[in-house]
């Protein structure tokens, strides 16, 4: 197996180019409900495409998953469709206008198709084309971008609709899926040192919201080490510089560099990245220098969002290596539903604290937004955003979830705590994302 990948890796070393890395600090958007769809958040759309709203997401065609099943033949056009017109060069640049320098982008294991076992396996395909187009139109306007795998193959969490399905019958922590994610993370890996489309791709996140009781996610600490493995291995192996590919053949076969589950992923993407060469028209073959190259971020969601003994993530690290941390008051077991106890609990927040006593830094707070379990007020939500943004500033930054939602009767009022940009619009967030309309708004509640 490690023959197979050093040889493979060997020869497909072929674009030069330099990450340009993370931004000084963070002001960044979630662009959730593109190439992940979570129907919530664009109910009128998801009526037009087919699907369904229900109570509980697992009883009806509430979930790409359900919907593809559903419609087999007119899936790939339908959200083919969406991807177009939800995400385009239109909310590139006003993403740009409002001064944000960071994207985070959810993907689906269905991104790289050969994943997928077509049998059981309900996922549109295409998507990568439109990744790479966006990654274009985003690098053209100066933002980097986070790949986050959002949707793990055989589902991270139960009934989400951001797994891409809703089922009780979660079965991503089991060893045929964490390899599918592992091989997930090489291909991505080398796209983004080898596709010119992925040059402004700064790291790639490993697990969006795991289950929060680490009793329940067997063996996770062990993935978490290959997952980072899997990355510097790819990085590694696209570091030789040979002409000489029987001297790259006879040195792979002397030596044993990864362990045995990073060996079998990179096997299994090397074929999967041929076929993607094929394609998209990728010149992977040629020989350059490859030595300025920066090593991609490794990305996890930080150690206190399981409890139960989790694995640290930090202990994997290799390189370069941040922590996502997500706060959410609108789900409960935060604080009061109150805007007093709201103020007070964000003003004096121990969340970067207790990472950082455990070595999970540099941290961003990778989701937030202006929701609460309330009816807020305008007022209120002026103070809301400015005392959110003020505790997630102590971090290396914040990306808001949404970037946008739709605004539509059937979506009612939703824009108004949800959508980043219709936030800048109403006046709630500023125009700057470094600016505050009250920087002292916390004053009263610190103690």
């Amino acid at each position: 197996m490690l023959l197979i990948s050093l040889a493979f890796f060997a020869l497909t070393a072929a674009v030069h180019k330099v990450h340009a890395g993370l931004p000084d600090h963070i002001y960044g958007v979630n662009l959730g409900s593109w190439l992940v769809l979570e129907p919530w958040m664009l109910p009128a759309e998801w009526k037009k495409m087919g699907g369904e709203t229900c109570n509980d997401c697992a009883s009806c065609i509430a979930s790409e998953f359900a919907l593809v099943e559903a419609y087999p033949e007119e899936a790939d056009g339908i959200f083919d469709k969406h991807w177009e017109t939800w995400f385009n060069q239109n909310d590139v640049d006003e993403i740009a206008k409002a001064g944000i320098n960071l994207v985070r982008i959810p993907l689906g294991y269905w991104l790289v198709e050969a994943l997928v076992d077509r049998k059981n396996e309900f996922y549109p395909r295409g998507g990568l084309r439109h990744l790479r187009r966006g990654l274009r139109q985003l690098h053209e306007a100066g933002i980097v971008a986070i790949l986050d795998h959002h949707a793990l193959p055989g589902v991270q969490t139960a009934n989400q609709m951001f797994t891409g399905r809703c089922t009780t019958d979660v079965q991503f922590y089991t060893p045929h899926n964490y390899h599918r994610a592992l091989v997930w993370t090489a291909v991505m890996t080398a796209l983004s040192h080898l596709d010119p489309a992925f040059e402004n791709a700064v790291s790639i996140q490993a697990v969006n919201e795991p289950i929060m009781d680490a009793n329940k996610t067997p063996d996770y600490g062990e993935f978490q080490h290959n997952f980072v493995q899997t990355v510097r291995a790819v990085e590694r192996l696209l570091t030789i510089v040979s002409s000489n590919f029987t001297a790259v053949m006879e040195r792979a076969s002397r030596q044993s560099v990864f362990n045995e589950a990073v060996n079998d992923a990179l096997a299994e993407a090397a074929g999967i990245l041929v076929d993607i060469a094929g394609e998209y028209e990728l010149d992977l073959f040629s020989n350059t220098d490859r030595r300025g190259r920066e090593q991609l971020i490794t990305n996890f969601m930080d150690v206190n969002w399981q409890f139960n003994n989790p694995a640290n993530p930090a202990d994997a690290a290799i390189g370069p290596q941040a922590y996502d941390g997500h706060l959410y008051y609108s789900f409960g077991g935060v604080a009061d539903a109150n805007e007093e106890a709201y103020l007070a609990d964000i003003c004096n927040t121990k969340r970067i604290d207790n990472d950082v006593a455990k070595g999970n830094s540099p941290l961003w707070f990778g989701e937030w937004a202006l929701s609460t379990q309330f009816k807020a007020s305008d007022e209120f939500l002026f103070k809301w955003a400015d005392a959110q943004k003020l505790a997630y500033s102590a971090s290396k930054g914040w990306i808001f979830w949404n970037f946008k939602v739709e605004v539509s009767p059937e979506a009612g009022d939703l824009a108004r705590q949800w959508s980043y940009l219709e936030g800048v619009r109403r006046g709630f967030l500023t125009q700057d994302p470094s600016d505050f309309h009250d920087p002292h708004v916390c004053d009263p509640y610190r103690s």
